[in-house]
């Protein structure tokens, strides 16, 4: 997807990400030390029967996480999780691969505002290939690794190379998600004309939000299964054939928070972080997990396949019974530590987490966290109430106990340190180079190409999205998901019929039992154009900033 120039914006973008976020920096020189915040927020959740394997949903709380964006040092997800593979007795040795991505903001996300966006997250064994979204991923064009991954299924939500926006100013409303397999193609016994099986699972994204619901996109088998094709071990042994773990981690992994560390007069060092937030409902808690559920195939695979071989219409409405939803103990942990960059697992101090955070169950389906308000602040911003956290830590090495950073008030900081003129504001930083995709006539994308276009789009985070209507089976993904013209028609027919019956303001996945649900960008709700209400998408071609 990246040129090589784009790389090397990219690199470059990378390192002036490292000398930018000196936001953290004293204003009067003092002897400040940039650092970092990074670690997990860990979800314990009730372990279900086995036989619940096919696939997820669950609601998620979207936020600001920061007051400002940092700049492209930052990543971290919100809550999430990772589905792998279920393997009959031990699973095979040196093999990673998965479906993670969700709510956060990455490092090559071009477009980020403290807003989130949500990828796909698709990881082929190893990390060699990587699927975030249609026409997003690892690679090149001529040696695609993921871009071609993800294929589009519903015509009403335009999904932006950059990743899925939600509504600009979300803060705390939940974002519902999760994964079936829906029987679109079938298993084959070969991948690109070689004898290696594809399976026949096409993990489709189902998402329930304000203004959309319903299936959104599909990781294509043959993203999972070429990777045997270089080593024969992976035959059968990826998602696209095997079904899925239903005990998984729920975690928010955050990579990277801006912090700063000085050392006072009397050789005591103190940290101070960047703003850091969480939503804040009306009881002064942060809901932030609900609903994580496990299916099996009654759910809904198997009435959508005895609707493709010509019984009844199949609703898309997830059937209860196959359905078991995780009982949320209450329970959680933090790994949350402050340290310079470059330091030692041993150096990187975690924060004293409980003293201002108490995991909770706010019943047995939903999870989140009860304030301690001494430390713990509560703020309003331009777009709901959230709870921020202790910005100033004390290190503090008790006899025989570990090494931990204790929340200190601002005033409790000695004047030296130069910790209270910091300040934490969105760096300057070049205007990322477009995302742009072949426009060579002889392309995939040209041939046999769009049937109308372009059309643009304008979401909040200040770019402009470029798309076209293609007919589904002659999307660039499906062109490059080895399938037969034959294949292809197929395909283009179950489509249709989920076109014509599967509309966006209906039920699938069940709703949540407490809180509001999440916008997607108004700007990519779309309607299809006369005479491409059925069997056709739009794929988004290009994506820059708008001027």
């Amino acid at each position: 997807m990246r040129s090589k120039t784009s790389r090397g914006w990219f690199a470059f973008q990378l390192l002036a990400g490292l000398l930018a976020v000196l936001p953290a920096r004293a204003a009067d020189g003092g002897k400040v030390q940039e650092g970092e915040m990074a670690g997990y927020l860990i979800v314990p959740n009730e372990k279900v029967p086995t036989t619940y394997n096919a696939g997820f949903s669950m609601y998620v709380a979207a936020w600001p996480l920061l007051k400002e964006y940092p700049g492209h040092q930052f990543q971290t997800g919100l809550f999430g999780t990772w589905m792998f593979a279920q393997y009959d007795g031990q699973a095979p040795t040196n093999l990673y691969s998965d479906v993670e991505g969700g709510l956060g903001w990455w490092r090559d996300t071009r477009f980020p505002t403290t807003t989130p966006k949500f990828i796909m997250g698709g990881v082929g064994p190893n990390f060699s290939d990587i699927a975030n979204g249609p026409a997003h991923g690892w690679g090149e064009w001529d040696k695609p690794r993921g871009v071609y991954g993800v294929a589009q299924l519903s015509p009403w939500v335009l999904f932006p190379i950059d990743g899925l926006n939600l509504k600009q100013g979300v803060c705390g409303e939940l974002f519902g998600y999760g994964y079936l397999p829906l029987p679109l193609t079938p298993a084959k016994a070969t991948t690109n004309g070689k004898p290696v099986p594809t399976g026949s699972n096409c993990w489709t994204l189902f998402l329930n939000t304000e203004n959309f619901k319903g299936p959104l996109a599909f990781f294509t088998p043959n993203f999972w299964a070429r990777a045997a094709l270089k080593e024969s071990r992976f035959a059968g042994q990826l998602l696209d054939s095997r079904p899925t773990n239903p005990n998984r981690a729920l975690q928010m992994e955050t990579q990277y928070v801006p912090s700063a560390q000085a050392v006072d007069a009397k050789g005591e060092t103190y940290a101070r972080i960047a703003p850091t937030s969480f939503p804040r409902g009306s009881d002064g808690d942060s809901m932030v997990v609900h609903h994580i559920t496990s299916y099996n195939r009654t759910a809904l695979p198997e009435a959508v396949q005895a609707w493709f071989a010509g019984g009844p219409v199949a609703s898309g409405a997830i059937n209860p019974a196959g359905a078991y939803t995780h009982v949320l103990s209450g329970r959680g942990a933090a790994t949350w530590r402050i340290y310079l960059p470059g330091a030692a697992d041993k150096k990187k101090v975690p924060l004293d987490w409980n003293s201002f955070a108490t995991p909770s169950a706010f019943d047995e389906n939903t999870f989140g966290y009860k304030w301690n308000y001494g430390l713990a602040a509560k703020t309003d911003s331009k777009n709901g109430p959230l709870v921020t956290l202790p910005e100033y830590y004390h290190l503090v090495k008790a006899p025989e106990k570990k090494p931990a950073w204790v929340p200190v008030k601002a005033e409790e900081v000695p004047a030296e340190t130069g910790l209270a003129a910091l300040k934490f504001d969105r760096p300057q930083e070049d205007r990322p180079e477009p995302y742009t995709t072949p426009d060579e006539p002889g392309s995939c994308w040209k041939k046999p190409g769009p049937v109308a276009g372009p059309f643009q789009a304008l979401p909040g985070d200040g770019s402009v999205v470029t798309y076209y209507w293609y007919r589904f089976a002659d999307q660039p993904a499906i062109l490059n998901a080895d399938l037969t013209d034959r294949e292809r028609e197929d395909l283009q027919v179950r489509v249709e019929k989920l076109h014509r019956n599967w509309k966006k303001d209906r039920e699938y996945l069940t709703p949540p039992a407490r809180g509001k649900l999440a916008a997607i960008d108004p700007a990519l709700i779309l309607t299809p154009p006369k005479g491409l209400e059925v069997g056709y998408v739009p794929i988004a071609t290009r994506q820059a900033w708008r001027e």
